[in-house]
């Protein structure tokens, strides 16, 4: 097979009219030569950090339609299901994604469950760590979130790393904010990357220090703006990921957007195609090919070096998507799950108290942090409700792995006028998270929730809609087109209901993230993420 266009040497920065030719998978050669063909080839786009997770599609599911936006490769880390099903939902992710061309790369789960603070349906310890390092499927140690483990030397810990060390497997960090002597030893412990960085100087100060910055742009946390400036000078220690990305987003784009953005903003192509496709590939030492003789055949035709627009993506020399059309077949697979927990009464969820203020929770539009602010209770018969005129909304994180009272806080900036939204996507122990205008709209949800074990969705006085999620309580058994749907559907509820987020049901799912200050609540109760100790939801 003989491709033929603009090949983009992306190594040495040059452009050139030429054909590649492939040969049992495999680029043979690749010549200049002179032919009409106006098409650029290029290495395909790696997403340099995702939970497939929250695309709500199972791996394979996920190919069908990330192929179309010329992703051929996916450096995952499949904690969110692991903190459900433990090292069984790590393989369950691994087999499923090997049976489509897509590549995916798995790695192991750093911190299952994220903290001690909260009730997940999985332990996955440092014995656990030390037997995935060794399996050659796992290619990294995935997110180290308990940084204050590594800041105090934590035997579990440090013996999770040195794991990953043994097997000479890269650590990926997640330390949102974390600066100064703090940051230091953090990178000195043998963590190489960061996709939390939300501010210029903070991405600035860890790529100084020598670790890669990758920018995220996901369905809820989006730091590209922030940290795009940082490109020109230090391309060659960032990459761009996604982290969270929802399935009706995933059906307008994935890499190829960031791209687009970052050639704009007047980047110059060569240092946005580095980060795009190369830097990932080598940093975890990824089987993938970078347009090179004698490399898998894994590259990507688009129309031209400013929209990206995709016309073929080839994995291992296989057409496996072409002008919008994918060629990835579902497959078929056993369905995992872990809900153990009874329908809630209306009463669960009231909370007596005389207090005149209470702690609440400020949702940020666009970011995973959160404020934590002071309001004035609102107090009918002894129970603190919402305050919707104030936009102050009853919360609730029900355990969904055995019976227990559901916790309960309040949090400004959902703004729902009427009804409730629910989810049992909630990172990352995954239990059922809600937020209403009344405790009785509340109940409704998060009882709807338990009679699909698991799913997304919202209510009020006259409808319900849900998106059931049997996979985990986490992720769908349907195609990814029929899911993009039903979702886009169900977040056009919620804003109709009065939200005014941009991704209300992902923004939800990271309410329950203690590893992210400030202020969060688990199925214990509220947590501070400032002093990592559980704070009272009155303020005395």
């Amino acid at each position: 097979m003989i491709v033929q266009g603009n090949i983009v040497d992306i190594e040495n920065k040059r452009i050139f009219k030429g054909e590649v030719e492939v040969l049992n998978g495999k680029i043979k050669t690749i010549r200049e030569s002179y032919h009409s063909v106006e098409n650029y080839i290029l290495p395909g786009f790696v997403d340099a950090h995702i939970h497939i997770e929250s695309s709500m599609l199972v791996p394979s599911e996920f190919a069908k339609i990330a192929v179309v936006h010329g992703t051929v490769s996916t450096v995952s880390d499949p904690h969110e299901i692991a903190n459900v099903l433990g090292v069984k939902g790590v393989d369950f992710m691994i087999e499923n994604g090997k049976k489509v061309p897509l590549k995916f790369n798995f790695g192991a789960p750093s911190c299952v469950p994220a903290t001690s603070f909260e009730s997940a349906g999985a332990i996955i310890d440092a014995e656990d760590i030390k037997k995935m390092m060794e399996n050659p499927d796992i290619k990294y140690l995935a997110e180290m979130m308990n940084y204050p483990g590594v800041l105090f030397d934590d035997a579990e810990v440090l013996q999770k790393i040195q794991h990953a060390k043994n097997n000479k497997k890269p650590i990926d960090g997640h330390a949102p904010g974390l600066r100064g002597d703090d940051v230091t030893k953090y990178i000195a412990a043998g963590i190489s990357t960061d996709h939390e960085c939300f501010s210029y100087d903070e991405a600035l100060e860890k790529l100084q220090k020598g670790m890669k910055v990758i920018i995220r742009e996901g369905s809820a946390a989006k730091n590209f703006e922030a940290l795009i400036d940082l490109l020109p000078k230090y391309y060659a220690e960032m990459m761009f990921c996604s982290d969270d990305k929802h399935p009706d987003d995933l059906l307008l784009g994935h890499i190829n957007e960031l791209c687009e953005r970052a050639v704009a903003k007047g980047v110059d192509v060569f240092k946005v195609l580095q980060a795009a496709c190369v830097n990932p590939v080598k940093h975890y030492n990824l089987d993938v090919g970078l347009l090179n003789s004698g490399d898998d055949a894994d590259f990507i035709v688009v129309e031209d070096l400013e929209k990206f627009k995709v016309v073929q993506t080839y994995i291992n020399g296989e057409l496996v998507a072409e002008n919008g059309k994918s060629f990835v077949d579902s497959v078929d697979f056993k369905v995992l799950n872990n809900f153990n927990t009874d329908k809630k009464k209306v009463s669960d969820f009231e909370f007596r108290s005389s207090s005149e203020k209470i702690r609440v929770i400020e949702a940020l539009d666009g970011e995973l942090v959160t404020n934590e602010i002071e309001a004035d209770s609102l107090i009918k018969d002894g129970n603190l409700i919402s305050d919707i005129e104030n936009d102050v909304l009853k919360m609730t994180v029900v355990n969904r792995y055995k019976n227990s009272e559901p916790a309960i806080a309040f949090i400004k900036n959902f703004g729902l006028k009427k009804g409730a939204i629910a989810s049992s996507v909630g990172h990352d122990s995954h239990n059922i998270i809600a937020v209403g205008v009344s405790d009785e709209e509340i109940c409704k949800a998060v009882n709807l929730i338990i009679e699909n074990t698991g799913g997304v969705c919202a209510v009020s006085s006259s409808e319900e809609k849900i998106v059931s999620l049997p996979v985990a309580g986490i992720m769908s058994d349907k195609p990814a087109t029929e899911i993009g749907k039903e979702y886009a559907e169900i977040d056009k509820m919620a804003k109709d209901l009065g939200s005014k987020l941009r991704a209300p049901y992902m923004s939800l799912s990271f309410m329950a993230l203690l590893v992210i200050p400030s202020l969060k609540l688990s199925d214990k109760g509220l947590f501070d993420g400032n002093s990592f100790k559980f704070t009272s939801l009155e303020v005395k």
